[in-house]
């Protein structure tokens, strides 16, 4: 029986397990419907009982779905620590949190059950391919995460000892200016904060000049990785072709 069960919840080539990825994927975007329809204002109370009525049916199935993926998983705790695995669990949780205690504050937690969303990638080939890609260049993502943050800081340190006196409010501190480094640096820059100075608006063009680079050197590593790892896969995929045919 837990052989069989495997093969539907764990293996999407076979007929039962296609109906049941389907279902399963119907549900996901049936819940974020709900959701979304929940927040409309003057829903009816007919509406109301029909959306909560879809979303304690869609949490059952999801429970369930949970606590059979545990039950057939060759180590339980491997999975239940999974991405997937922890993200199944946010997609049920909240639910449960919200109807066991009458603790109203907390609601905020609701917001996971948009997390459901993300179960869809587990039928996502490209996910593998943005695996393969983070493990190639996690080094130099992370070299690049200290060198922006050095930049964070610098760019702060700068903009104080430039504005600090012409805007005492805005840029009281290094700390105050960090807001400002960070949504110059990534060029978004909102507005609410800007230099009025000389010697502010000059350093603030070079501050911008590196923050096109900031933003582009992230895009292009993984642009390259991910056509890396398109060629790793099809290798892959060529040696399991090559093995089959091999196989008498």
């Amino acid at each position: 029986m837990k052989e069989n069960l495997r093969k539907v919840i764990e293996d999407n080539t076979s007929k039962a397990g296609k109906t049941f990825d389907y279902f399963i994927q119907f549900l996901i975007l049936l819940s974020l419907v709900t959701f979304s329809i929940e927040t409309l204002p003057d829903n009816s109370e007919n509406t109301k009982n029909i959306l909560r009525f879809t979303e304690v049916f869609c949490v059952i199935v999801f429970t369930i779905e949970y606590f059979l993926r545990i039950y057939v998983a060759e180590r339980p705790f491997k999975y239940i620590f999974s991405f997937y695995g922890i993200i199944d669990f946010l997609a049920i949780f909240p639910f449960y949190l919200r109807t066991a205690i009458d603790l109203r504050a907390i609601r905020i937690f609701r917001i996971f059950r948009i997390f459901r969303a993300l179960k869809l990638i587990r039928y996502n080939r490209a996910l593998n391919r943005f695996h393969i890609a983070a493990k190639i260049v996690q080094e130099e993502l992370t070299l690049f995460f200290f060198v922006a943050a050095i930049l964070v800081f610098l760019s702060a340190s700068g903009i104080y000892f430039f504005e600090n006196k012409a805007q005492p409010e805005l840029f009281s501190s290094v700390f105050n200016s960090l807001w400002w480094a960070i949504v110059t640096l990534t060029t978004v820059g909102y507005g609410d904060v800007y230099p009025i100075t000389l010697g502010g608006r000059i350093f603030t063009f070079f501050v911008l000049i590196i923050g096109i680079g900031v933003i582009s050197v992230p895009a292009g590593l993984f642009a390259s990785v991910l056509s890396k790892a398109r060629e790793i896969e099809g290798d892959e995929f060529q040696k399991n072709i090559n093995s089959e045919n091999a196989t008498p």
